[in-house]
């Protein structure tokens, strides 16, 4: 992942400053160049409020400022990069800060114009804070226009649950008032677009599952080319956890036609590095073909004793009437930066179209651990 050097870097901010320079000589932009003199210390998040704060008070907290000058900006390629994000971020707030109707819809038609040369998802949820209703009718609007960052902005910056953002609770609380912008998005022309709003279902998946199994469903009763591989994308939260009618919408059969052999170890003693293998056997005991979601459970020891249980996907198939499909499988428990192992007793399960079978444990034992 890049550093905070690598994004938004003192050189960038300089490159900020001459750009707004360039196109406002006659104001002050020093804070902005300032405000590069704290960044070895911070992090890319407190970068980006602290350029974003000399932005404020170079512009006076004055949004006509602001658009007049940024829009300047917009008119030269390189005004580009990840500089624009402090730059949404100004004229977010200063928008949303104004009396003046106009100020806000000129602020939303701004972060759709700069969203072009970096995404402006993080500054919309100032928007959707301040302004609900007047965000989601300016976002359902983008669905029409002709730049796909424009559209994938719509769905995106609207997620309920958007990594990173900060949370719109009215969203959470109410994520259907978002379903309009995902309606007109679905066939989008885009994979980046149609990617955004498989993730966005998925996040509606997390808080309402009904709702989003609903929404899939209707999708695919009217689908077109792309509509399957969309709809597997948004549901695959509750696939992996089962959801019955989640499995159901994406065809996948009843569990009561099939018989589950294992899992068995084959390794039921690991030492943390190594990895733990399992063999299976499925069989479609039903006189259909029957597809089939096989997905294994680790439940990983934690280091308060307690266990901790995470699904990882196996295989999709579709097994012939009678047909056995055996499995063999090998997971590294080699520690990463986003895992670390502890030793102790673990077990592991198969989950086949939400059941889940064959509970064995194993024991990890001790090893090293990377470097800090």
């Amino acid at each position: 992942m890049p550093t905070a050097d690598e994004l938004l870097s003192t050189s960038e901010v300089l490159a900020l400053a001459q750009d707004l320079a360039h196109v406002a000589p006659d104001r002050d932009w020093s804070a902005v160049t300032q405000a590069a003199d704290s960044f070895p210390e911070l992090r890319l998040r407190d970068r980006v409020t602290e350029v974003r704060t000399a932005l404020l008070q170079s512009l006076h907290g004055e949004y006509e400022a602001a658009d007049l000058v940024i829009q300047d900006a917009l008119q030269d390629p390189r005004f580009s990069g990840w500089r624009i994000w402090p730059v949404s971020e100004a004229v977010a707030l200063l928008a949303t800060a104004s009396p003046d109707r106009a100020d806000l819809e000129a602020g939303l038609a701004l972060t759709a114009a700069l969203t072009s040369r970096l995404t402006c998802e993080f500054a919309l949820r100032i928007f959707l804070n301040a302004h609900l209703d007047a965000t989601l009718e300016a976002a359902l609007g983008w669905t029409d226009s002709p730049d796909e960052h424009v559209r994938r902005l719509a769905s995106e910056g609207t997620r309920p649950l958007l990594p990173w953002a900060a949370q719109v609770p009215q969203i959470r609380r109410n994520p259907a008032a978002t379903l309009p912008i995902l309606n007109a998005l679905r066939r989008d022309s885009s994979e980046t677009v149609r990617r955004s709003v498989a993730n966005h279902l998925n996040d509606v998946s997390r808080l309402d599952p009904e709702l989003a199994v609903a929404t899939a469903q209707s999708w695919l009763a009217d689908a077109d080319e792309n509509t399957a591989k969309l709809v597997r994308h948004a549901l695959r939260t509750l696939i992996k956890q089962g959801n019955p009618q989640a499995l159901a919408a994406m065809g996948f059969g009843a569990a009561e036609s099939l018989s589950v052999e294992g899992p068995g170890l084959t390794t039921p003693r690991v030492t943390i590095g190594e990895a733990v293998s399992f063999e299976a056997v499925i069989t479609n005991d039903s006189d259909a073909a029957l597809k089939v979601a096989v997905d294994f459970v680790i439940h990983f020891h934690k280091a308060n004793g307690t266990q901790a249980p995470k699904v990882f996907k196996l295989t999709t198939r579709t097994l012939a009437p009678g047909e056995r499909l055996p499995l063999t499988k090998s997971h590294s428990l080699r520690p990463i930066t986003t895992r670390r192992y502890y030793p102790g007793e673990h077990a592991l399960e198969l989950q086949v179209n939400g059941q889940r079978y064959g509970r064995v444990t194993f024991e990890l034992a001790p090893g090293v651990h990377p470097a800090a």
